[in-house]
């Protein structure tokens, strides 16, 4: 691996946007077809039951095929021609300045292309099995498509307006599944929490769009790209940190991590979508296609490091004390996504890595999240890990794909965690001064502590004593939700290995760059050792912990760390006291009968008395009218004469 690991300066490489032809001109179809199933089915109402979920999962996979299409033709391509453009309408004209509507088709779009199809698409298949006996599973589906046709939009979209649509496309789609049975308070709750956190990173990406216009006059990539090096530093510095205050809303991190547990309130298939291939990947998509910006803006740069360093810690210190199967694996989400954040923060250093690590964990991700759902399926729709155990003996599909991928994702060799993951760290090593240091052992850490709550968790359900309770009949799931499994399960195991050696991070380089390669602060092999113990000692304490030993059936009361890390190390006490405290004292204070109310009867009160006053000059008296016309006159004389 360290033939790939790479630093230095960037050799820019301007890569001409050709006009689409081919399959790449129909590019517009990968968008159209998710969309036009959600609309059917959510226009058409109950008379698409029957056959509504079918319909938008061919949909699904028609995208997919469009896709696959289009990367066969590109990949005979060279380098320099791997960037294509369709424009379809006149969106803004105004005047000298017009906005269009088009695509931007290139090694990064159709990467993040063919990962929301396919894996969304095996999703769709899942559902029709894990949705069978819903009423509303005609609208689920119909949402599942707009997610995937937002998400589309968002990444094949050639500027930061159209990107934006694409945003908040992914945000209304989120809000409707994770609150789809808002029958329960409590998920309904979720879809807000989601929804408001998310504005304010969506705010952050609003700001940042009307500062690039001001800045460059223009928003789309090609145009900011062009211009990025006439803006001085400062600008661009905030530019950064304002694309990475929207990165931190969708992709959950920290400060804005709090949403992502509650999220799982949404039917596991959502948690899988929204954690593999849609939601949680488009911050990092963001940073990596704004890559000009950043690479003339080393505090951005910096500033995106460490919130990815803080996320990466705070999930997998979450992730050791979840007894909820799918937070724990959200906790996991959240720590992986903090990996890549970290490495496109890293600069061309690690811009193609953080994209490799998030298609890699694409996959086994969502194998995991739809492994999850086949458990609670098995088990009366139950996701407390200390009723599960030795679940291997009665669901033995569910326990290899799971276990694939969490071999996958602790960094086990030669799976597809090892190819990606090990990059990065590798990559956090490179530099020099303090930089390489601290974030290269946080991430080697985190290795270790990766290993530890994700094998807790695997071993806590697959294995160990029973501790089902007394109506739980565990059995395997139908081959709609299996069938999904085993392919993301293949995924896991050799998809890092199919990447690494076709060269993706070099199919990247017409967007990403090219960077010669430079060694890490510590030799190449003295990481991955150290990387590959850490790992066997996460495994080996959570064995011992969890697997050999007997889990109690009520948790412990545990150390003070742990009961913060249960508490999600108090993000939404931080939240209430910092932020919805001080807000609802001040909505109270105004909205009292010495705010809002005593402001407009004071208002109403003044006109009143100045109306009186007035009111003694209108008396009908001419020579009242007269002697005011004459004050007047003596008074515009004295303004004129002290002007002059």
């Amino acid at each position: 691996m360290s033939s790939q690991l790479i630093a230095g300066a960037l050799t820019v490489e301007h890569v001409a946007t050709q006009p689409a032809d081919g399959m790449s001109g129909l590019m517009w179809l990968v968008i159209a077809l998710p969309l036009l199933g959600a609309l059917l089915l959510l226009v058409g109402g109950r008379k698409t039951d029957s056959f509504g979920p079918l319909l938008a999962t061919l949909l699904s996979w028609g995208a997919f095929l469009v896709g696959l299409l289009a990367l066969v033709q590109m990949l005979g391509m060279s380098a320099e021609d791997r960037s294509r453009h369709i424009g379809l309408w006149s969106w803004i004209p105004a005047g000298s300045f017009s906005l269009d509507v088009g695509l931007l088709v290139d090694p990064l779009s159709l990467s993040f292309v063919m990962l929301v199809t396919f894996v969304g698409s095996l999703i769709h298949v899942y559902s029709l099995g894990y949705m069978a006996h819903d009423p509303d599973k005609r609208r689920f589906f119909a949402y599942l498509n707009l997610f995937v046709a937002a998400m589309l939009t968002l990444v094949l979209a050639d500027s930061y307006l159209l990107l934006y649509v694409g945003w908040e496309g992914v945000g209304l789609a989120s809000y409707l599944l994770i609150g789809f049975w808002n029958w329960n308070p409590p998920y309904a709750a979720a879809a807000n929490k989601a929804f408001i956190i998310n504005r304010i990173g969506d705010f952050g990406l609003g700001i940042a769009i009307m500062l690039m216009f001001a800045t460059f006059g223009t928003v789309t990539y090609a145009g900011v790209a062009e211009r990025v090096g006439e803006a001085n530093t400062t600008t661009l510095t905030i530019l950064g940190l304002l694309l990475l205050l929207a990165a931190c809303g969708k992709s959950a991190q920290f400060p804005l991590q709090s949403w992502l547990g509650d999220a799982m309130a949404g039917p596991t298939p959502v948690s899988a979508l929204i954690h593999a291939a849609t939601m949680v990947t488009a911050g990092v998509y963001l940073v990596v296609r704004s890559n000009p910006i950043y690479n003339l803006s080393p505090d951005a740069q910096l500033a995106v490091t460490i919130v990815g360093a803080i996320t990466l810690t705070f999930g997998a210190i979450v992730g050791c004390a979840k007894d909820d199967i799918k937070k724990a694996l959200a906790a996991s989400t959240m720590s992986q996504i903090g990996y890549m954040m970290l490495a496109a923060g890293l600069g061309p250093v690690g811009y193609a890595f953080a994209i490799f690590h998030l298609i890699t964990h694409g996959f086994f991700k969502a194998g995991m999240f739809l492994g999850a759902g086949s458990v609670m399926h098995g088990m009366n729709n139950r996701v407390d890990m200390r009723t599960f155990g030795n679940l291997s003996t009665k669901m033995k599909v569910t326990w290899l794909t799971f276990g694939l991928g969490w071999l996958a994702i602790i960094g086990f060799p030669l799976l597809s965690g090892w190819w990606s993951k090990d990059l990065i760290i590798e990559a956090a090593f490179v530099g020099e001064g303090w930089r390489p240091w601290v974030f290269g052992m946080t991430t080697l850490l985190v290795a270790g502590l990766t290993a530890f709550y994700m094998s807790r968790l695997f071993f806590m359900t697959f294995h160990g004593k029973a501790r089902w309770l007394e109506h739980d009949h565990p059995h395997e799931s139908p081959a709609t939700m299996t069938v999904p499994m085993i392919i993301l399960a293949v995924g896991s195991l050799g998809l890092g290995a199919f990447l690494h050696f076709v060269g993706f991070t070099t199919w990247l380089e017409p967007v990403t760059g090219h960077v010669e390669h430079h060694e890490p602060v510590l030799p190449v092999i003295v990481i991955q050792v150290l990387v590959f113990l850490l790992m066997l000692a996460g495994v080996a304490v959570a064995w011992l912990r969890y697997g050999k030993a007997e889990v109690p059936a009520v948790a412990p009361h545990g150390s003070v760390l742990t009961r913060a890390a249960r508490r999600d190390l108090f993000q939404d006490d931080i939240n209430a006291g910092v932020f919805m405290g001080p807000t609802m004292a001040l909505a109270r204070g105004v909205s009292d009968d010495k705010g809002v109310d005593a402001s407009v009867v004071g208002i109403g009160r003044g006109v009143l008395g100045l109306s009186g006053v007035v009111r003694q000059i209108q008396n009908g008296l001419v020579r009242t009218y007269a002697l005011t016309m004459l004050a007047g006159i003596v008074l515009l004389f004295v303004v004129v004469w002290m002007v002059q």
